[in-house]
Order: structure tokens, then sequence, then C-alpha cells
């Protein structure tokens, strides 16, 4: 028994299963989250790159719109509407040229801590289009040219889940809610 025993203390010791990342705390998933929205709304917009939003959300990320109802039920269809929306603004493409953007409201984000699993955040954001502005709209001498216009915003609340063996976290779910046209800018003329 002793030689068995001696034999068991002799064997290299086995490494320890590496544990997952617990969850960050609230300072640094904010900061995380931040990073990933900015990334993931560029991607998805100016940026035209359906892979890198593929790589930031669940396989089982969902998309709740309140004009479109449920615009996507998981990952896959999400990057894959998001591709085919990017190969329209190509060159012969149905919408060749389209270029738009999404805006972050300053100041407007908020963040929920849920429990262990993961965080809520919330916020308000403004949408733009470039489009060709005529000459003299911005008085005399006004060459004209592309500019962006605001042509309408919303708020909304994104659920990221922390996914403790990458040490990282995804965008779950997605409720885009609230959508309006923008306010004139111009005053109402007498």
């Amino acid at each position: 028994m002793l030689t068995a025993l001696a034999l068991t203390l002799a064997q290299p010791a086995e490494a320890a299963p590496e544990l997952p990342a617990p969850i960050l705390s609230l300072e640094e998933a904010t900061a995380q989250i931040q990073t990933i929205d900015t990334a993931m709304f560029w991607y998805a917009f100016e940026g035209c790159d359906a892979a890198k939003v593929r790589g930031v959300i669940t396989d089982d990320f969902r998309m709740v719109h309140d004009l479109s109802g449920l615009v996507a039920n998981s990952g896959d269809a999400f990057a894959g509407m998001l591709s085919e929306q990017c190969a329209a603004r190509e060159a012969g493409g149905a919408n060749e040229g389209y270029k738009n953007r999404r805006l972050l409201v300053p100041g407007s984000e908020s963040f929920t801590p849920l429990g262990e699993w993961g965080v809520l955040h919330r916020g308000w954001h403004t949408f733009q289009e470039l489009r060709q502005r005529p000459p003299g709209a911005y008085g005399e001498g006004d060459p004209g040219g592309p500019t962006w216009v605001t042509t309408g915003g919303g708020r909304f609340l994104n659920i990221y889940q922390w996914m403790p063996e990458e040490g990282r976290f995804r965008m779950q779910k997605t409720l885009s809610l609230d959508h309006g046209a923008a306010r004139s800018v111009r005053p109402a003329q007498d």
C-alpha cells in the first residue's frame, strides 16, 4: 500500500482544469460593451463587414424592431441579412453607393448588471444617410456636394451575455424601439 501511495505521489501532477473567467465588474463590463457597440454598429453600417458583426453576437442572437418585428432569429440569419445589404451597396447593386451610419446620443447610455449572466445596455441613437446637397444649400457660393443628413432615431435595449469560456461579452438580443423621423432643424417660414 505504501508503494502504491509512493507511486501516486511520484506521478507528475495533472494540470488543474482552467476555470471559466468570472464576469467582469460593471466598470470593466461597461468599457468592453462600449467597445463592442462601437465596432458592431460601425461594421454593420459604414464598414459593411458582416463577419466582424457575427463575431460579437451569440448563435441565438435575436433582433426585434418596433417597425419591422422580428428581424433576425439567429446570429447567422443576422449576418446573412447584413451581407445581402452590403452586396446591394456595391457597384451594380440595387442600392449602389448608399451610405448610412448610426450615431450614439452622448450621455444616453446606461448599464445594468444581470446577475452573473450578463449586462443590459440602454440608450438612444440617431441614423444618418449620405446625400448630395444641391448647390447653394448653405448659402451663396456653396458648390453643393455630399452631406450627412439625420433621418431619424430611436431607443435601444441590448442584452449582452457573458461568455465565461471566452472571457468576453457577446450581444445576445437587441430591441430597437421608439423610431421616429428627424425633426426639422429649419424654423417654419412666416
